[in-house]
């Protein structure tokens, strides 16, 4: 009677494993998909309808701008959710930051253009992406955390690196959406085809909050509260028993941020405009990379669970490093395949073997107390850096060198070595090991070399 008492308690919590990170994809998929729908459109549709100049540099520029304000919200989002995610719990907050992005996303595709409003629009827009970025800076860290605190000890990178999926689907879909839209004449894309993604997006939205719905607590946040654990402000308790961290993790997520934004955001303005290879064809590639990351994340959050997190990650900056120049040399040859080998090799593949396992590398330097909190100022805070601004970078040195890649390659081999150091300096326990409430000052976490 107990052996089938506990064989009904195990299956129990699979399925409630099972939901949970079927919850967690599908909800960071969708606030994935609202967020980078902006990141393609705003190079190509905003610059001429919201931020129209005499130099088209000047309107892709201003577009970008708007681009890099919501990373700059992102930290409060993460800041605020974290908080609440710490001491209310991480399912309430997932629910409210599906229905912050949810709003703003529909509503960017319902506003009217420069044309029709004059300044209005692109402070009606600037302030829809803040709310953009302020519910993804939410949502990212407690999607991963749900997955990462129900998950077997010895599995924790693989289930982690379920949510990150979310990522690549998101993106996959916000570019192939607009690659459909795209193939309309240019004058009814121009004028209704673009809004397209943004307003159904509400089915989307929809759908992931019934899922979400019917999800409970992570059992170590109940374990918290039951304890009477739960840090007063988190965020004042991570920064005084993590500093070490904190810094690590930043640095860690550079690469992370330019690789992504370099190749998923900048290479369609760059293959459009100095390549002159039709944006609909970028935009098909960029979606292929997408795919391919569908099955590349979990096995490098997998691998992560053999090798140990912070060697997979070391390993995963170092080859993006070496991938840079080739990749942008592949690009400029104006040949279609040698174009998608230049995109979908280190974009689809390599970049997963940072991805993959960074959500459980995170997870790994924060007790439960403060883990929604320090996951989320880590990777939002850092993004300001090394997301939001770097397509302006890229726009920047393309100019400075004349239509050349060359200068924006030696910035992406710049942040992949400041990752890789900051990676390799991380002492975590081994895979499977259970972190200690202060790994910075474990000795055994100290003594033991990264792995």
């Amino acid at each position: 009677m107990a052996r089938d008492t506990g064989e009904r308690d195990a299956a129990a919590a699979r399925r409630q494993l099972r939901r949970v990170v079927g919850a967690s994809v599908i909800g960071a998929t969708i606030e994935w998909y609202d967020f980078f729908l902006y990141g393609i459109v705003a190079g190509i549709v905003f610059n001429k309808l919201f931020f129209p100049a005499d130099d088209p540099v000047v309107s892709i520029l201003l577009a970008y701008t708007t681009f890099a304000i919501g990373f700059v919200a992102r930290p409060v989002g993460g800041l605020i959710f974290g908080h609440f995610g710490d001491k209310l719990g991480r399912k309430s907050m997932l629910i409210i930051t599906l229905m912050i992005m949810g709003v703003a996303t529909v509503a960017i595709g319902l506003l009217p253009t420069y044309a029709q409003i004059g300044i209005a629009a692109p402070i009606l827009l600037l302030i829809l992406r803040i709310a953009q970025g302020i519910g993804i800076g939410g949502e990212w860290g407690g999607a991963v955390l749900m997955a990462y605190e129900y998950a077997p000890e010895n599995k924790r990178g693989f289930f982690a690196s379920i949510p990150q999926i979310g990522l690549a689907l998101g993106l996959c879909l916000a570019s192939g959406v607009t690659a459909l839209v795209s193939m309309l004449p240019e004058e009814q894309f121009m004028s209704w085809g673009w809004r397209v993604g943004f307003v159904g997006s509400v089915a989307l939205i929809l759908v992931g909050m019934y899922i979400r719905l019917n999800v409970h607590e992570t059992p170590e946040f109940e374990q918290v509260k039951a304890e009477n654990k739960a840090a007063t402000i988190p965020f004042f308790v991570m920064l005084k028993e993590y500093p070490r961290n904190v810094l690590l993790g930043m640095g860690v997520r550079y690469i992370d941020g330019v690789f992504f934004n370099v190749f998923a955001v900048f290479s369609i303005v760059y293959l459009a405009n100095y390549v002159k290879v039709p944006r609909t064809t970028a935009l098909w590639l960029v979606t292929a990379a997408a795919f391919v990351m569908v099955f590349t994340i979990p096995m490098f959050g997998r691998l992560s669970d053999r090798w140990g997190r912070p060697r997979t990650y070391a390993v995963g900056s170092a080859l993006l490093a070496l991938s840079a120049f080739p990749a942008f040399w592949l690009m400029s040859t104006g040949s279609l395949p040698l174009i998608a080998l230049g995109i979908i090799f280190p974009f689809g593949v390599l970049y997963a073997m940072c991805y993959g396992p960074e959500a459980a590398l995170f997870s790994d330097l924060f007790d439960a107390r403060v883990r929604y909190t320090g996951i989320s100022f880590v990777y939002q805070f850092s993004g300001i850096v090394a997301s939001g601004i770097t397509p302006i970078i890229a726009t920047y040195l393309l100019a400075q060198g004349g239509g050349s890649p060359w200068q924006v390659c030696a910035y992406v081999v710049f942040a992949a070595l400041v990752s890789m150091l900051s990676a390799m300096a991380i002492r975590v326990p081994s895979p499977g090991a259970l972190p200690s409430a202060h790994p910075e000052r474990s000795a055994d976490a100290v003594r033991q070399p990264a792995r």
